[in-house]
């Protein structure tokens, strides 16, 4: 059977607002090893040719890495795991790395940052540090994403500035412009649309001109958002959460990115050149939950080619 069109009926009690559906083509989604080992069938949830980012824990063995990019690229996916700076040993692991997946799982995609370790492994912080060592250039690689953060973030700006985030970004945006590769942000997740479209039009007027993948909270328990709102540094849209959860008829029900994706889509509608042209999916509820949901909501994942 074919997937590459693939769409699940929306339920009959499930109304799809056009500006939503249209936002959330070729969304992307993120997974790690243990949770991709619970899923018996990609196919059933995700479209041939959905982006999946593979995210690299601290602690994670390669080889367990390695392998969930062999499956998902075998079942059709475009796969980007993380290189987090952080906690590659030096160039030659790095190297290492690159080509175990082009090896055993054809990659040619990455999502480059510094990684949620407080000390370096060994020789790399950042980044910065990654690309500047020309080992993806050199194995072919089509795409290079990197991190972009909508509020700040503590680790890389401990006064709660954005002056060291605005200056990795100008860097970023300097790369991208000398070399041939094609760049995205990819940010961190936050659940208010003001601050969002605050942000993506900071860095516009600014000279970023990096699409923006926008990166979303699937649907979740409240609390499990919001302890993972809190060690992953979210800022000032956290008090979206604190408030939901001052409300005893709210704490129970399920948390969902609905409220959010109607604002920043009805904003694109509005204005086409926005520079957010993606979604990217954290399922920090489970991955079929969040499958369903962007399902449901009209998200059809396939990316065409000549997709940001």
């Amino acid at each position: 059977m074919a997937l590459l069109n693939f769409r699940k009926a929306a339920p009959e009690t499930t109304t799809v607002n056009p500006q939503v559906e249209a936002f959330l083509q070729n969304y992307s989604i993120e997974v790690m090893p243990r949770t991709a080992e619970k899923v018996e069938d990609f196919r059933a949830l995700l479209p041939e040719g959905t982006r999946v980012y593979i995210a690299h824990i601290e602690g994670t063995p390669i080889e367990d890495m390695v392998a969930t990019a062999a499956r998902l690229a075998k079942d059709g996916y475009n796969v980007m795991p993380h290189f987090p700076a952080r906690i590659i040993k030096d160039k030659a692991t790095l190297a290492d790395w690159i080509a175990r997946y082009q090896g055993e799982a054809d990659v040619k995609q990455a999502l480059l940052l510094a990684g949620g370790v407080s000390e370096p492994h060994g020789a790399f912080d950042s980044s910065m540090q990654l690309l500047d060592t020309g080992l993806f250039d050199k194995a072919g690689f089509e795409r290079l994403h990197v991190a972009g953060h909508p509020e700040g973030n503590r680790d890389i700006d401990p006064d709660g500035s954005m002056k060291n985030v605005d200056e990795a970004l100008a860097w970023k945006q300097a790369f991208n412009e000398r070399t041939d590769a094609q760049m995205a942000l990819a940010t961190q997740f936050a659940f208010e649309a003001g601050p969002i479209i605050e942000w993506a039009n900071g860095i516009k007027a600014n000279g970023i001109d990096l699409p923006v993948h926008i990166g979303i909270a699937g649907p979740a328990k409240l609390q499990t958002l919001i302890k993972f709102a809190i060690a992953c540094g979210v800022g000032p849209s956290l008090k979206v959460l604190q408030k939901r959860a001052m409300d005893v008829t709210k704490l129970l029900l399920p948390y969902e990115p609905t409220e959010v994706l109607t604002e920043l889509a009805a904003h694109k509608a509005a204005n086409p050149d926005f520079n957010i042209e993606s979604v990217h999916f954290f399922p920090l509820g489970g991955i079929k939950t969040n499958a369903n949901w962007a399902i449901e909501h009209g998200g059809n994942a396939a990316v065409p080619a000549n997709s940001q």
